[in-house]
């Protein structure tokens, strides 16, 4: 994370001796990435981090996940995937698409979900609809439409739907094998964001108070739902783990909203990278906003045809009406898969309808891989089996 925050009470010096009102010892735990040789922040706690009292195997099945074979264009309709009326973000996960470094799944919760660790990576999550609250051991985040929230490795949080009960929270999740952040290129050597970068520190949210559990609740024995290399194991510790009166540092949960991007617009069409606003390990995440589109007297302002030849481009399309794909079924929810080793471009019309456009109207996510997506059990359950062809007009199998 680029900057310091303090939340709640900490003591002057780091690990030394800070007691609580009643002269017990507050619990200090160093939460670090990459060895003791990268960002990490102190907690304290009131019960001792470490102290289980149960440790369950639980079976993950996520269902099979299988190549994109035969090699085309895809899209998938998320509208379309079911999903039981008392889904939780966590458990009801669908797996869309997977590789050895990422899995994006999709969930439409209307109930709170359990406690949760995931201890294999960095989690991003992009809210598409609706608004909650993400509760974390840092403290709680205000969550809605638009919102990308960025959950360091081992951060134990819920998700729970709030607002307009009517409306369920609808959520894009990336799980990474490794970390997630601004791209470095953003950033000084120091961490801070740079001037050239299309979001700055101003933009960001995070916790700024903690989040404590008191009450009966506070020492009764409480499962952690835990993600892990191996599958899934539930622990129970005899505590609540919403017990941080404080911590310091520079790892932390934190929401950025696509509102806030500022896009990076030129005379003629910006490729791709003028977009980028996360990077993970062989990944990358792009938002494309509302924008002025290119300027030159002759510009076409919608992308030239490209083949992805070291990656494959997942987007994800949530507001709007997305320009380049306007007459191929692509609609709110939608997402489309062009991987490496297919060219893919505008639909049929769209380069020659977009001559003298001043401003695109239009909001998606992308996810670009360097290693092939594979296609998972929620892509086959919505999968619109008519795109690859949509270029040329005819009707195919």
């Amino acid at each position: 994370m680029p900057y310091y925050r303090k939340v709640g009470e900490i003591p002057p010096k780091r690990h030394t001796q800070f007691r609580s009102p009643t002269g017990s010892l507050y619990a200090e735990e160093l939460m670090g990435v990459e060895g003791f040789s990268s960002d990490s922040a102190l907690l304290y706690h009131r019960y001792l981090p470490t102290s289980i009292v149960g440790a369950d195997a639980v079976e993950d099945d996520r269902g099979p996940i299988a190549a994109n074979h035969p090699l085309k264009p895809r899209a998938y309709r998320t509208q379309d995937l079911s999903f039981k009326p008392d889904a939780d973000a966590i458990t009801a996960r669908r797996r869309l698409f997977g590789n050895n470094d990422v899995t994006i799944g999709f969930a439409v919760a209307s109930e709170p979900s359990p406690l949760y660790r995931n201890a294999t990576g960095d989690e991003l999550l992009y809210i598409q609809g609706g608004a909650g609250t993400i509760e974390t051991i840092y403290g709680a985040l205000d969550v809605a439409d638009g919102d990308y929230v960025v959950l360091p490795t081992s951060t134990t949080y819920r998700v729970v739907p709030g607002g307009d009960s009517t409306v369920p929270l609808r959520v894009l999740s990336l799980e990474a094998r490794g970390h997630i952040g601004p791209p470095k290129r953003y950033l000084s050597a120091k961490g801070q964001f740079l001037e050239h970068a299309p979001y700055c520190e101003r933009d960001l949210r995070g916790p700024t108070e903690p989040l404590l559990v008191d009450g009966p609740d506070a020492d009764a024995d409480t499962e952690v739902l835990v993600r892990h290399r191996a599958g899934l194991t539930r622990f129970t510790y005899d505590h609540h783990p919403f017990d941080v009166v404080g911590w310091d540092g520079c790892l932390y949960p934190w929401v950025f909203n696509i509102d806030d991007f500022e896009p990076i617009t030129g005379r003629v069409h910006q490729p791709p990278p003028v977009h980028q606003t996360f990077e993970g390990p062989n990944f990358v995440v792009c938002s494309f906003c509302p924008r002025k589109v290119d300027y030159h007297p002759l510009a076409i302002p919608v992308p030239y045809n490209h083949a992805n030849v070291d990656s494959d481009e997942l987007m994800f399309y949530v507001r709007g009406n997305y320009e380049a794909r306007k007459g191929s079924g692509i609609d709110i929810g939608s997402m489309s898969l062009h991987p490496s080793g297919c060219t893919h471009g505008p639909q049929p019309g769209a380069a020659e309808a977009s001559v003298g456009a001043e401003f695109f109207d239009e909001t998606a996510v992308m996810v670009d891989t360097f290693a092939p997506l594979d296609l998972g059990e929620a892509a086959d359950a919505c999968e619109d089996p008519g795109y690859a062809w949509s270029w040329s007009g005819r009707s195919l199998p």
